[in-house]
């Protein structure tokens, strides 16, 4: 029998009392959660950023592989720099890459290839997920790349959230101006940018609603 080198699970159990309420919490909590496009540009410490970020680096990865870099940027001039960039290949979605069936998606959402957020935000996270590790030794793959990146990232939002700070998922396309700016390794490719801090005074979000329980849960009892 092989020898694996484990410990014991620590875990502090809860009736399921508490285990309910705790879960309506979070539900309700989480149902106000909102894409925020208005950001105030009032300073937020690095020290919250990198709790958040230690957290969603303690997602499930596949064979523990931890494929992700989490990129924090403060700096004025690298924001200005990616919002140039972001907004070029923005406005070239906008006008012909994206088709009239997806624009008319996005209407109801009121964006446009002008992005804001980009420098108003005090941070903005950039993760980069890796394909394959590479040392001295070589190349090591990894597994289940973009799934274990994808629970990361969730992850990161609900931190962001409860935390009482709001966000929004950027993802300009192509992305690998970021690459470029952030100076990252041929082993790292941009899977999506968030911005993070408070909500602008006068921040406003869509009218929009989510889908109800019997459109997105299929029960098998």
């Amino acid at each position: 029998m092989e020898n694996y080198n484990h410990l014991p699970f620590i875990f502090a159990r809860k009736k399921q009392e508490y285990v309910l309420e705790s879960s309506e919490i979070n539900r309700a909590k989480l149902a106000n959660r909102r894409s925020v496009r208005h950001f105030s540009s009032e300073n937020i410490s690095k020290k919250i950023i990198e709790n958040l970020l230690m957290t969603a680096a303690s997602a499930p990865s596949g064979a523990n592989k931890q494929p992700w870099t989490f990129c924090a940027i403060s700096n004025s001039d690298i924001k200005q720099k990616i919002r140039i960039a972001a907004e070029e290949e923005e406005y070239k979605s906008y006008h012909g890459r994206m088709n009239q069936e997806w624009l008319d998606d996005l209407k109801p959402i009121g964006t446009n290839w002008q992005k804001p957020f980009l420098t108003d935000a005090p941070w903005i996270i950039v993760i980069f997920r890796k394909n394959y590790e590479e040392d001295e030794n070589g190349k090591k793959q990894n597994y289940y790349v973009n799934e274990s990146v994808g629970i990361a990232a969730g992850m990161l939002i609900n931190a962001i959230h409860n935390c009482g700070l709001v966000t929004l998922t950027h993802t300009p396309s192509p992305m690998n101006f970021l690459s470029k700016i952030l100076n990252r390794p041929g082993n790292e490719k941009p899977y999506l940018l968030l911005p993070v801090g408070y909500p602008a005074e006068n921040a406003t979000v869509p009218d929009i609603s989510r889908k109800l329980e019997s459109e997105v849960i299929k029960w098998f009892e």
